[in-house]
């Protein structure tokens, strides 16, 4: 099912990956024992997935449409600072998985969980929304393909179903595999 230009599938993959940087920002806060490679691989598959597909086509298909028609221009503009300091904060993670840097790791996890969901939360409520009032249905579909087009020169067709064979590894790692475990 396509929303706001990127599959519900590919959502919960970004959703399931900030529930695993929540993990591992609490288990470093309480120096508990941490296993910073499934870390690393989460934050590479928010590298790839994330920044270098989702948001460069954000930044080359919506922001400039968006920009040109004088709509939700203070947004676009917040939202492409925050690709970049996502960006960074992505980079700091991994570096600092390799270097057991754990006191930057935790900061960095915690910073970029705190952006992304509201960043997230704007674009689905806000950004898309005036776009697709922007480009009609049609124009909304076409977006919609494009994304899933590079979705899959970037990463094949199976795309989104090994970035959940991934996660789903590294859910098992942390203890959070089982949904039930969540309920309170």
């Amino acid at each position: 099912m396509l929303q706001n230009g990127i599959d519900m599938h590919d959502n919960g993959i970004i959703h399931r990956i900030l529930i695993v940087y929540d993990e591992a920002a609490r288990r470093i806060d309480e120096h508990a024992s941490l296993d910073l490679a499934p870390i690393a691989r989460a934050a590479s598959i928010v590298s790839s997935f994330v920044h270098d597909c989702h948001e460069t086509l954000e930044e080359q298909l919506v922001f400039p449409r968006l920009l040109v028609a004088h709509r939700e221009a203070e947004l676009s503009a917040t939202l492409l600072r925050q690709h970049r300091r996502g960006r960074e904060l992505t980079d700091a993670i991994i570096r600092s998985a390799r270097t057991s840097a754990t006191f930057e790791m935790g900061h960095a996890l915690r910073s970029f969980s705190r952006m992304y969901r509201p960043h997230a939360a704007h674009e689905d409520t806000v950004l898309f929304p005036a776009f697709r009032a922007l480009v009609g249905r049609v124009g909304y579909r076409e977006l919609s393909e494009q994304f899933k087009d590079e979705e899959r020169r970037l990463f094949g067709e199976r795309d989104s179903e090994n970035a959940l064979i991934e996660i789903v590894k590294i859910e098992t790692a942390f203890g959070l595999a089982d949904l039930a475990e969540f309920t309170p």
